[in-house]
């Protein structure tokens, strides 16, 4: 493949940008607020989590509550009615008298057992509801860290964007400068060397791979001609020519 040495030269700028924009996309995938803001997200959900079986066992223990101050009442008017009867004197009957003071007194247990119930359902009921009130709080806490980590990472990746948009629009001035065919070539070997597929040859070596050329391959380099492109023979980069090359000189083999 064949170029203008300054073509050639223009595959090095934009080796630079898109390295450039490499960095950016590390930068934006490694931003400290990304990790924070995931953390926090699985803490209000697990947060949230708790908070509804809290508040379904709240919401269960009241109708447990309601169902058994309602039993009492009920036992309590029925023996409230049973009193009045007792002390109204209509009862002259021994043996119904006997029952009915029986059935007060039966009552009255009851109604001592169900009073009991109450307050231990009270006691359920306040400790439940002192794990809603305090997750509630742990809740809002952990939605505005959440908020203000998530606000911070918006930012920080709008910033990295603006950068990447400016980047990439230099990258589309220096693209026009390269031949289509010479282009492609660069594209099709950055996909497969991890995105650098121009190297600058310094000092007989190739900046791609690191390795120093051989004396042979920089005597071949040095016979080709100057709108030739050539590869690293070690990693098949593009190799661009530079002042710093250290061809100059004729190099004995």
């Amino acid at each position: 493949m064949k170029a203008e040495p300054a073509a050639q030269a223009r595959l090095l700028d934009l080796q630079e940008l898109d390295t450039a924009l490499q960095r950016l996309d590390h930068r934006l995938r490694s931003l400290p607020e990304i990790v924070e803001a995931a953390r926090l997200k699985e803490r209000v959900d697990a947060i949230d989590a708790e908070l509804i079986t809290a508040q379904t066992r709240a919401s269960d223990i009241e109708r447990h509550q309601r169902k058994a101050e309602a039993d009492v009442d009920q036992v309590r008017s029925r023996a409230d009615r049973d009193t009045k009867r007792l002390e109204s004197g209509q009862i002259t009957n021994a043996k119904e008298l006997q029952n009915l003071q029986s059935e007060i007194a039966s009552l009255g247990r009851r109604q001592a057992e169900l009073e009991e119930v109450v307050l231990e359902v009270m006691e359920e009921a306040e400790s439940v509801n002192s794990d809603v009130t305090r997750l509630t709080g742990e809740r809002e806490e952990a939605v505005a860290k959440f908020t203000e980590v998530t606000a911070r990472r918006d930012t920080a990746a709008a910033e990295i964007q603006w950068d990447r948009t400016r980047v990439t629009q230099d990258r589309e001035r220096v693209s026009a400068d390269i031949p289509a065919d010479l282009l492609a070539l660069y594209d099709k070997l950055r996909s497969q060397y991890d995105g650098v597929a121009a190297a600058p040859l310094r000092y007989g070596r190739c900046n791609g791979c690191k390795l120093a050329l051989s004396t042979v391959e920089l005597n071949e380099i040095r016979a080709t001609a100057a709108d030739e492109v050539v590869r690293c023979e070690d990693c098949r980069r593009i190799l661009v020519r530079t002042e710093e090359s250290g061809l100059n000189a004729p190099v004995a083999e």
